[in-house]
């Protein structure tokens, strides 16, 4: 649980509150959610709620899906997936941080992304990569990265398709947590 912080304190004032395990009305909130931001392929917004749904059937530790959930009123505003690295120690992947427009430019992000960096260094990570497109519509989501101390550590020209590079982001477990 998110304790002891500013933004914490400002999310339960609005009316918002933080959970870790998904229920099964989540993978179609979550798909709704995903697409509404408008930044997900179709492919991608399956992706999201199947990781949402391999978790509700086979557990966290055997899917490798962790995930921090912020709803109001039964209704999921914002959340975040992430996981080990498989064949790594201590690396942690963060797969997905999408958020609502209705809650975006408010600290939603910020927020699920600090307690997912939280729980990381809890059990053990030491870094925590993220990878998101290169295309110009993705700039908000690359500075995000940037102004919560993730660096670039590589692009991948053409990954995603001719023009639509991969930019793989890294942080530090424990730097400015």
């Amino acid at each position: 649980m998110i304790t002891g912080c500013k933004s914490f304190y400002d999310l339960c004032h609005k009316g918002l509150s933080i959970r870790y395990e998904p229920v099964p009305g989540d993978v179609k909130q979550i798909m709704d959610l995903v697409e509404a931001t408008g930044f997900f392929r179709p492919d991608e917004i399956e992706i999201a709620g199947e990781l949402v749904q391999e978790h509700l059937e086979n557990g966290p530790e055997e899917s490798g899906y962790y995930f921090v959930i912020a709803s109001k009123n039964g209704r999921v505003a914002g959340y975040g997936c992430y996981g080990p690295i498989p064949c790594t120690l201590t690396s942690y992947d963060i797969y997905w941080i999408a958020v609502s427009p209705d809650f975006q430019g408010k600290g939603l992000g910020k927020i699920i992304l600090t307690e997912m960096e939280r729980l990381i260094f809890e059990a053990g990570g030491k870094r925590a990569y993220v990878e998101t497109s290169t295309q110009i519509r993705y700039a908000s989501t690359r500075n995000f990265y940037e102004r919560c101390g993730y660096r670039c550590d590589a692009i991948l020209d053409d990954f995603y398709e001719p023009g639509d590079g991969k930019a793989i982001y890294s942080k530090m477990m424990g730097s400015s947590l």
